[in-house]
């Protein structure tokens, strides 16, 4: 009994440590200062999910846009064509990227950060 209590919760922290790195959601949620080091760092897609008149008005450098509420199958694909992109999602506030998060893992993304909203992003914008 007491062995396979053991080996009951050995297979549990292995599981707690393979899954450690997804957020809850499937997504993992990163600071901007995580998200700012892999932009410079690797490449990524980093994804607004603003409407066109906020992008319009400033976005993070190199940022694609795709409105959260237009995010299905083909409109995703457009912008990021391979499920295994690191994909960098951003909003105003951090509400609709995380929705936009959820959408993505969903949709069968699998390296999907979440970094909040562009109101606290504290490095340069793009107008």
């Amino acid at each position: 009994m007491k062995r396979s209590i053991v080996v009951t919760m050995a297979i549990v922290l292995c599981a707690m440590v393979l899954l450690g790195g997804c957020g809850e959601n499937g997504y993992q949620q990163i600071s901007q200062d995580e998200a700012k080091e892999m932009m410079d760092s690797q490449e990524v897609v980093i994804l607004d999910v603003r409407e066109q008149d906020e992008f319009d008005s400033g976005h993070i450098a190199g940022a694609v846009l795709l409105p959260v509420g237009s995010i299905s199958e083909a409109t995703a694909a457009e912008v990021i064509p391979k499920k295994d992109s690191v994909v960098l999602v951003y909003c105003r506030s951090g509400n609709r990227s995380k929705t936009a998060s959820e959408k993505l893992v969903e949709l069968g993304y699998t390296k999907v950060y979440e970094f909040g909203g562009i109101n606290t992003w504290p490095y340069e914008i793009e107008e």
